[in-house]
């Protein structure tokens, strides 16, 4: 039996190279997409020096904005994961540059400016950026966490890729705006509608933290008291806290899960944090017989 072969478009990224690697334990071919290439180890891991398993995994560039970049290498993939996104929206190059503030990018995060249709909705064929002309030259909510997301999908299901999972989010929080979540699930309806073929799976991690990123666990701190609140409470604050109000997991637990729900054929749709520790520790257990 052939290995299965898996393509992670943010594969070098905190959850991505996790995902990676746990696919690699399992004897797949992994390909990783990115800007990139290969991670800043440091970033992503608490060493600089790469683990012993990155050596097995394909480190390719690609622009997850531009399909042609990273189409050819989808070609014979199994199963395909997008693990991009952005928490907050801005003009990159003008913050970059100095001619915008994060200010600025947060100012337009919160406005209600009518956003441009996916793209399936306005047509794009693929061939260029696939981001509409009047935020081109932004990062925006639609572009990364929704469009980004279902040409990807568009691209996998051309060439019959089994499986595909969908970084998505248990919820919003109260410091983001609401297209923040919005465009998450605009996502996951239009993969599942317009790919019925493919096995798509929508995970919905909580906040993610690891000791390699010493500021993740004071955050996972904060967020577990929100989500302990919220038990208490009965959820009486729970659509108002969104993720803030649900317990934060391990990011290997959620990478974990990931590579056992590509696996498990009976995975499908949406998964919640319960299924996402039950397919961990599932994973878990394999990985101990």
């Amino acid at each position: 039996m052939s290995a299965k072969r898996l393509v992670v478009c943010g594969g070098n990224g905190f959850l991505g190279s996790r995902i990676c690697k746990y696919a690699i334990s399992r004897g797949w071919e992994v390909t990783s997409v990115s800007r990139s290439g290969e991670p800043k180890w440091n970033t992503v891991t608490a060493s600089a020096t790469p683990p012993p398993w990155a050596r097995k995994v394909t480190w390719e560039r690609g622009d997850i904005l531009r399909p042609t970049t990273y189409a050819p290498l989808l070609k014979g993939a199994d199963f395909v994961v997008h693990s991009m996104g952005i928490l907050l929206e801005a003009d990159y190059k003008g913050v970059l540059q100095g001619q915008e503030s994060p200010l600025a990018g947060l100012r337009k995060a919160f406005t209600s400016a009518p956003q441009p249709g996916n793209p399936l909705q306005r047509g794009v064929d693929g061939k260029d950026d696939i981001r509409p002309a009047e935020t081109r030259q932004q990062l925006t909510y639609e572009n990364m966490n929704r469009d980004s997301a279902i040409m990807l999908a568009k691209e996998a299901a051309r060439v019959n890729t089994e499986a595909f999972v969908y970084i998505s989010a248990a919820g919003g929080a109260p410091v983001l705006p609401a297209r923040y979540i919005s465009t998450k699930r605009e996502a996951e309806s239009a993969i599942a509608s317009k790919f019925p073929r493919m096995r798509g799976i929508f995970v919905r991690p909580p906040f993610l933290y690891d000791s390699s990123r010493p500021i993740t666990m004071a955050m996972a701190g904060m967020t577990g008291i929100g989500a302990a609140f919220n038990e208490v409470t009965r959820g009486v604050l729970g659509g108002f806290m969104g993720a803030a109000g649900v317990k934060p997991l391990k990011v290997d637990v959620v990478a974990e899960a990931v590579v056992e729900a590509l696996g498990d054929t009976s995975v499908k749709g949406p998964v919640e944090v319960p299924e996402i520790e039950e397919l961990a520790n599932k994973s878990w257990r394999k990985s101990m017989a």
